[in-house]
């Protein structure tokens, strides 16, 4: 079902809660940074950040981070927001059925066949099943079911455990009650930084009848447990067929038109097994119906796509104009396939 609209109400409550957070000293900082970057006079862009997040749906961090001080207000207009992300998740990610999507431990019961790997709860596994398991792998990753930006995610190697007791209760104690197999990726992720499982971000809005693929992303990792920014990460936007769409970059002006450690060329990537990849996200997406809009994170494995998570209040993931000279986004494909 599609929608006319995204609705007075949730516009209004998304804007007074950006209202109630309003930093002015932080908004002015930012504001100088982009004066600078782009050859502009601070008030002039203080001015237009204050307008476009009023009027236009734009917060100040997307402002700063697809560049709309270079850009024409028609060329801003082609770009998704977080606004009009949180309009459409509010509409129709159905609120009971979120909490599959936020405790990770009810979306890996809910997704399991999907996962590609072995996981545990730790609640109710003993230290003998823990040993077995771990020892099974190898190297493992514990996760905090409730968390977000990779936050509370460790990755443990089977030879460095001594006392399997004190083992479980560390995991416990951290609140990392979820346990994964680590995923073997396939060979052109693994080429790029083989220490990171390089996640696929697609987000998809499932109208009922049909899966629409509205954006894809490639996050490449730096050897840590998580390709997540806090971790180090970057992103690069990728065309449906899975082309990189310029160099990588991230929240924090960092540019990569090479991966730092394996010298792999970003411009050149090209995802492996897209038509897999969009025959396995439909399955996915026809899980739980009642969740429409949901960012995926999937890995491209050894034998084929493997299930990381889905954030039903997906964020946004968009091109970055400075750095790949390409002035247009990913919104026109979002208002076809949503309808507002």
């Amino acid at each position: 079902m599609n929608a006319k609209g995204l609705g007075l109400k949730t516009r209004l409550t998304y804007l007074g809660h950006r209202v109630r957070g309003f930093d002015i000293k932080a908004l002015v900082r930012r504001a100088r940074e982009v004066a600078a970057k782009h050859r502009k006079a601070t008030p002039v862009v203080l001015a237009d950040m204050l307008w476009s997040a009023a009027f236009r749906n734009t917060p100040f961090q997307d402002y700063v981070d697809w560049d709309f001080a270079m850009l024409s207000r028609a060329e801003r207009g082609t770009f998704m927001t977080h606004s009009y992300s949180n309009h459409i998740a509010m509409k129709f990610d159905q609120p009971d059925y979120r909490v599959l999507f936020h405790d990770k431990l009810e979306f890996n019961r809910t997704f399991d066949k999907f996962l590609g790997r072995e996981w545990i709860d730790i609640r109710t596994a003993t230290s003998a099943d823990l040993r077995a398991f771990v020892e099974r792998h190898g190297r493992v990753i514990g996760k905090v079911p409730f968390s977000d930006s990779g936050h509370g995610i460790e990755r443990y190697e089977a030879a460095e455990v001594q006392d399997w007791d004190a083992f479980r209760a560390d995991l416990l104690d951290k609140g990392q009650t979820l346990l994964e197999e680590n995923i073997k990726q396939h060979p052109t992720l693994a080429a790029i930084c083989p220490g990171t499982a390089n996640t696929t971000r697609i987000t998809t809005f499932f109208d009922g009848t049909t899966t629409h693929v509205l954006s894809m992303a490639q996050k490449f990792g730096r050897g840590a447990a998580s390709d997540q920014q806090t971790f180090g990460g970057f992103y690069t936007m990728l065309d449906l067929d899975g082309a990189s769409r310029g160099p990588g970059y991230d929240s924090h002006d960092g540019v990569h038109e090479t991966h730092p450690e394996s010298g792999v060329s970003i411009p050149d990537f090209r995802l492996p097994m897209v038509e897999e990849l969009f025959t396995f996200i439909d399955a996915v997406s026809r899980v739980v119906p009642q969740v429409q809009y949901v960012g995926w994170d999937v890995v491209v494995g050894e034998h084929g796509p493997v299930l990381v998570e889905g954030n039903w209040a997906a964020g946004v993931y968009e091109n970055k104009p400075s750095v790949t000279g390409i002035r247009t986004g990913s919104l026109p494909r979002f208002r076809a396939a949503v309808g507002f």
